[in-house]
């Protein structure tokens, strides 16, 4: 399985980004999808995940009602739509492919190469 995000960038505090991770290697839409960031000096956390299929969604409770993961079947792509940005979002964003249809479990993911993410004030 191949990742490659993109996406990331520089914003003021208060901005949207959105970030894409185009997946091959597979079938696309067997699999969930998910987002995950690591801050400076912190341990890697989970932000958003995905279903195969869409239609199911969790997120982290920091980042629930301003980021939204969705999936794009026929451009093999899922994407983190990230408004009201905030300080303490400014992380490297990592995408993940999962091993099952429902959730990304952590000890059974591909990881895609990180793209920075930094907000400020």
């Amino acid at each position: 399985v191949q990742l490659q995000a993109s996406g990331g960038g520089l914003v003021q505090a208060g901005g949207s980004l959105r970030l894409s991770c185009a997946a091959s290697g597979r079938t696309f839409s067997n699999y969930a999808m998910g987002w995950f960031r690591q801050a400076p000096g912190k341990e890697r956390e989970f932000v958003a995940d995905i279903s195969g299929g869409g239609g199911n969604e969790h997120y982290a409770d920091s980042v629930k009602g301003r980021f939204t993961i969705s999936r794009d079947s026929a451009k093999n792509t899922v994407y983190l739509q990230m408004n009201a940005l905030k300080l303490e979002d400014t992380a490297i964003y990592y995408c993940a492919a999962g091993s099952n249809y429902w959730r990304i479990v952590t000890s059974q993911v591909f990881w895609g190469q990180g793209t920075q993410v930094t907000v400020s004030s």
